[in-house]
């Protein structure tokens, strides 16, 4: 069965929302109209503000359902130092989901989202031995005839270039192992506030889709980059991804990134169009 994603990330209601994009990211949606709506979490700029909590929630119901969401670290508060280390998912959990590892599934797919934010650190990310496990338990249950298993983080396992100096996951070469353990063959991602399309791991392998930030003015990277999201369609034997990037001058996502993988044992770029690894 054929499925379409959108992957969107990193919307940071609050003083750097932008408005205007983030309404024609709301139109974009509804009319993909996808099977499923990802958001790799910075759903707020400061989750310590109550204000910004119920603005990316009346946001988040003008878009399509369903919709599978993870928390970034800007979904832990930053100036209540106390519930930052003993509750830091506190206000993330009363306003988005109590469920940390959401799944959705249909025939031949299954996605399933975990965490790799805490309040140890301000940037950076870390999967739990824990979140590992339930993670891996999730996608153990799933047979072979499920042709695409995704996994969604907010923080990736590999650094795009141009990015070096930003942080990933602290413990990725164990996640990595993890995820190639578990049969992954994508895991969905944001945090850089840059779009990159890659692949990670040894020996299988799987492709890491990082989303720009989709509706924020905290753009790094200078022109590359700009407001993003990504159409992911899954098909048995192929993956292809479409990256869109606002445009000022339309005032709308424009594709820019094609890419095409197919399975030959691993994932392997069998096509790729106009599309700078970073942008």
């Amino acid at each position: 069965m054929r499925s379409v994603l959108m992957h969107i990330s990193d919307l940071h209601a609050g003083r750097t929302f932008h408005p205007r994009v983030a309404d024609q990211l709301a139109r974009e949606a509804h009319d993909l109209r996808p099977d499923l709506l990802v958001i790799s979490g910075d759903l707020v700029q400061r989750a310590d503000f109550v204000s910004q909590w119920e603005a990316i929630m009346q946001y988040l119901q003008r878009l399509p359902q369903p919709q599978l969401i993870v928390p970034g670290n800007h979904d832990i508060p930053l100036f209540h130092v106390v519930e930052r280390f003993t509750r830091p998912l506190d206000r993330y959990q009363r306003y988005v989901s109590t469920n940390l590892n959401p799944v959705f599934e249909r025939p031949g797919l299954v996605v399933v989202g975990g965490n790799s934010a805490h309040g140890l650190t301000i940037d950076g990310g870390y999967v739990s031995d824990e979140q590992q496990r339930i993670m891996a338990q999730i996608f153990a249950r799933y047979p072979d005839d499920v042709f695409c298993k995704i996994a969604v983080l907010h923080h990736g396992v590999v650094r795009p270039p141009g990015c070096e100096k930003r942080s990933i996951i602290r413990n990725d070469a164990e996640v990595t192992q993890m995820l190639e353990q578990s049969g992954v063959d994508v895991l969905l991602c944001g945090h850089h506030h840059v779009s990159y399309v890659g692949i990670a791991g040894n020996a299988k392998g799987f492709v890491v889709c990082q989303s720009g930030t989709s509706a924020s003015r905290r753009i790094r990277e200078g022109e590359r980059g700009k407001n993003a999201y990504n159409v992911l369609t899954i098909e048995e034997a192929s993956i292809h991804i479409s990256q869109r990037r606002y445009v000022e001058t339309s005032r709308r996502f424009e594709p820019l990134g094609e890419y095409e993988f197919q399975r030959r044992g691993a994932w392997l770029t069998a096509h790729r169009r106009n599309s700078p690894q970073t942008l």
